[in-house]
């Protein structure tokens, strides 16, 4: 992985920026998590123990490791440690089930599997199903049969791994989950201009908070929580960022808000990045109040539609240091909005109800919308289509679904949204969870609606779904997670809906919740909603 070839006399990794760091003042902290404080000095050698270890696998540069991981800082090292020796990671997420999963891994071309122990028996299947037989590795000792990784590298020269060439242009040497179908997962293919593009960003200016899409960084000061999935894009790239600044990495093994608030206060947290889910039960904690983390400088919120009144509550509790990112596995990084603009907008986006998530382009993304392949003109709705050098290689293994969504290097996103006439970008939803509905068969944007129930008192979190409907073909039916001591009366919710948004968002049916399932990423799982609750509607609609 090339970076910054211009500016320097011979390929460098953002592994060697990494490294720099790590050579010096190695009595620094490196990487936390509780008790476990490794220093950089440890941290550097343990990564090439590991590197060491996985080569002692039959590992060769291009081959692929999955990486089915908790939250930990081994599995912050291993992933390196597959990059280190030129491999290619295959990030396996807990979410899939057995079937998706055993797909995942066939498909990626794993030759191994590194399994934090409590993966380990799914793992085993996973591997087990498998025609090309990957490797069984752990991170540490396990029930099942597997080579203990964490052992062998103990026996490792703590020296670094040499003879690892420099990756072509269009080689993946990263792979990324993003859904599917049973038996036919979406992994996307990153190429080493991803990360060429993350430290060209800090490289460029590393104060430069308005155009990246990642929480910037005070290089060797800041101290960064890594709450969300280090085996999904938002974890995987805000801890990179933090390694390649020189800055502590503290990993959050699961999510809960005490624990969260906690490790944020004690561990003097700088900078972090939430999903939705994650920001509102923080903001729902009793102990979150103004003034209880003063060492908090940036949050990025991203990974799903944020609500403008929650994040004007956001900004009214931890004060000016709120920004948006909107990204993607296929595209990680397309836009931003800065602390800064998101504290003047006061209400978090535009009159019209779509939220501002995406107000600038990064420096390496272009945004345009289109409908059926021609630009809209200004405030027209349209599918957001990005290009840029974040933009993933295409679908690992799958031409045909690569060539549905990458049109003449334009990639479209699956979102709905318009450009301003200054040219910012404005989301209203996923193409998929757009409600089409009424006499004339018109769009109900989910998004929409869910960010007004939020401003409703009493509602923590809402979702919209559309249901079956014999007349209309969809019907809107919301879910609104309560305060525990609130009194909702779903009639007045509705009442309320019609009156800012019209007959054509008036609820069928409102079903209160004490809280919203969430994935194991922190997004509100609609498709749990949608099998557990829209069947009882229409049995009483």
């Amino acid at each position: 992985m090339i970076i910054n070839a211009q500016q320097t006399s011979e390929p460098r990794t953002y592994l060697d920026r990494i490294l720099e760091h790590w050579h010096k003042d190695e009595d620094a902290e490196a990487l936390v998590q509780g008790a476990q404080r490794l220093t950089r000095g440890e941290a550097r050698r343990r990564l090439f123990r590991l590197g060491h270890a996985l080569r002692r696998q039959g590992l060769e540069p291009g081959d692929g490791v999955g990486l089915f991981l908790a939250n930990r800082v081994d599995s912050v090292l291993v992933q390196l440690a597959v990059h280190l020796i030129g491999c290619r990671v295959v990030f396996l997420p807990p979410e899939p089930g057995p079937g998706e999963l055993a797909a995942l891994v066939e498909q990626s071309r794993a030759r191994a599997v590194v399994t934090d122990p409590l993966f380990a028996r799914r793992a085993a299947d996973a591997a087990g199903r498998s025609i090309h037989a990957p490797e069984l590795l752990s991170l540490g000792p396990c029930e099942q049969e597997c080579t203990d990784l964490l052992a062998l590298a103990a026996e490792c020269p703590a020296v670094r791994p040499d003879g690892v060439p420099a990756p072509e242009g269009d080689e993946a040497v990263t792979v990324l989950y993003t859904g599917g179908t049973l038996g036919r997962p979406k992994l996307a293919a990153h190429s080493h201009r991803l990360y060429d593009t993350l430290v060209g960003l800090v490289a460029d200016d590393p104060q430069d908070s308005g155009s990246s899409f990642f929480p910037t960084m005070d290089p060797g000061t800041d101290r960064v929580l890594a709450a969300t999935l280090l085996t999904h894009g938002s974890g995987h790239l805000t801890s990179i960022q933090a390694l390649v600044t020189g800055s502590a990495l503290v990993v959050l093994p699961e999510f809960e808000a005490g624990a969260a608030l906690a490790v944020l206060s004690e561990e003097r947290i700088t900078a972090t990045m939430f999903v939705p889910p994650m920001l509102y039960a923080l903001l729902d904690h009793p102990e979150c109040v103004p003034g209880a983390l003063p060492a908090l400088r940036r949050i990025v919120v991203g990974g799903a539609a944020s609500s403008p009144s929650r994040l004007q509550q956001a900004v009214e509790v931890f004060g000016p240091v709120l920004s948006q990112g909107y990204g993607q596995s296929e595209a990680l990084g397309i836009a931003a909005f800065g602390a800064e603009d998101l504290a003047s907008e006061g209400h978090g986006g535009p009159s019209s109800g779509a939220a501002a998530v995406a107000r600038y382009p990064t420096p390496r993304s272009r945004s345009v919308v289109k409908t059926a392949r021609r630009r809209c003109p200004s405030r027209q709705v349209g599918e957001v289509c990005v290009r840029g050098e974040t933009v993933m290689l295409g679908y690992y293994e799958d031409p045909e679904r690569t060539a549905e969504a990458l049109h003449d290097g334009w990639l479209r996103t699956g979102d709905m949204g318009y450009l301003d006439a200054e040219g910012y970008l404005y989301l209203v939803d996923r193409a998929k969870d757009i409600i089409v509905t009424g006499s004339t068969s018109d769009n109900v944007y989910s998004r929409v609606l869910e960010d007004f129930l939020l401003t409703l008192p009493g509602v923590r979190n809402a979702a919209a779904l559309g249901v079956p409907d014999e007349e209309y073909g969809e019907a809107v039916q919301i879910f609104l997670a309560t305060a525990d001591d609130a009194d909702v009366d779903p009639d007045a919710v509705g009442a309320a809906v019609t009156a800012e948004l019209g007959e054509l968002y008036t609820p069928r049916k409102t079903v209160l919740l004490h809280q919203l399932p969430t994935t194991k990423v922190g997004k509100v799982d609609k498709k749990a909603l949608r099998a557990e609750w829209t069947g009882a509607a229409l049995a009483m609609s």
